[in-house]
């Protein structure tokens, strides 16, 4: 699989099958995914791998927390704006209309939409899961640089024939996720990022992408 193909058929899989992940398969990407670009090799990312016994407790004690009601834990960075300005928000509206619609659920049907969000701490069925802890003492660079090494591991991913689903949701449970991995205390809960092989019986609705016009602007001499 060559680089773009590799890129465009890169996206969110919310349907796995429980096919198990080769733990070389994991190594050979994370070890690799390490030459992702990072600003003075600062490497910001602390990933942690779960799969087997200690994901499935992990799913059964968000299982558990959703099946009570509990809150959300207390946010320990916002994940957008509080006022999503244009053209930003129509995007975010475009996208919830693609994501809910292709599943025959309205936008006024928010317990249907609760159900179809809650499968994001099974990690949609996957066998395998990332969880990607930051220190919150760096800067927005340094973020930056999380992304490209999460977008590195994606792409990664899919030369191995694997799929992906990065999931912010999990930092909603941020709290349930360190019982289990016990990370050190100074870092938080960026995303979490459900791995393993498509169930290609599932349709899915792709969201599209916005024309090169709006995003790019070539500047020529």
């Amino acid at each position: 699989m060559d680089v773009y193909e590799a890129v465009t058929s890169r996206r969110a899989v919310r349907s796995f099958t429980d096919q198990s992940v080769p733990r070389e398969v994991l190594e050979r990407v994370l070890s690799t995914a390490a030459w992702a670009p990072s600003g003075s090799n600062l490497q910001s990312w602390n990933a942690y791998v779960l799969t087997g016994g200690p994901l499935a407790e992990l799913k059964k004690r968000a299982g558990a927390r959703l099946a009570a009601g509990d809150a959300w834990d207390e946010p320990e960075y916002e994940q957008y704006p509080p006022t999503l300005k244009s053209p930003y928000r129509e995007r975010r509206s475009a996208f919830g209309e693609q994501r809910y619609g292709g599943l025959g659920i309205s936008r006024e049907d928010l317990e249907a939409r609760q159900r179809a969000a809650s499968a994001n701490w099974d990690c949609f069925g996957a066998p395998a899961a990332l969880f990607c802890y930051i220190d919150p003492d760096l800067d927005r660079p340094q973020w930056s640089d999380v992304g490209m090494f999460l977008q590195t591991v994606m792409l990664l991913l899919r030369a191995e024939g694997l799929h992906s689903c990065t999931q912010m949701a999990w930092a909603k449970f941020h709290r349930t996720v360190a019982e289990i991995l016990s990370p050190p205390d100074e870092l938080i809960l960026f995303c979490g990022m459900s791995i393993g092989y498509e169930d290609t019986t599932v349709s899915h609705t792709r969201t599209g992408r916005a024309p090169l016009e709006e995003t790019v602007t070539f500047i020529d001499a």
